[in-house]
């Protein structure tokens, strides 16, 4: 039994399609947050990915244990400052982030609860 050629191609496209969903950028981040997310893209997305969404080297901050109520801004500006031991993944602890200064995470927080808005954190 053979499948007809536009069946095959449908199934081609339908696949080709929801890859490039699963690749594609989440929504468009607001001019407001722009500061946040170049600083966020140069300080951290090497290890907590674009987007937040996390790397092999580091955690994504698109994970409930990163919501307000569990990890308040001060545990940011903490880890950014001062470094962080391991203590919910296994990726190691994490180093203080020289250079960034308190304004500077005020706009990577605001950036990353944007995303975490997003995705239904909180």
């Amino acid at each position: 039994m053979t499948l007809p050629a536009a069946v095959i191609l449908a199934l081609c496209l339908a696949v080709t399609r929801a890859a490039a969903a699963a690749d594609a950028p989440g929504p468009k981040v607001p001019p407001a947050l722009a500061k946040g997310e170049a600083l966020f893209n140069t300080n951290c997305s090497v290890c907590h990915g674009i987007g937040a969404r996390g790397t092999t080297q580091g955690p994504p901050f698109l994970d409930k244990v990163y919501e307000p109520n569990h990890h308040a801004d001060t545990a940011f500006y903490l880890a950014a400052e001062m470094g962080v031991r391991a203590h919910h993944w296994k990726f190691g602890d994490m180093p203080k982030i020289p250079g960034v200064t308190r304004d500077d995470l005020t706009q990577i927080i605001a950036y990353i609860r944007w995303h975490q808005k997003q995705a239904g954190i909180f």
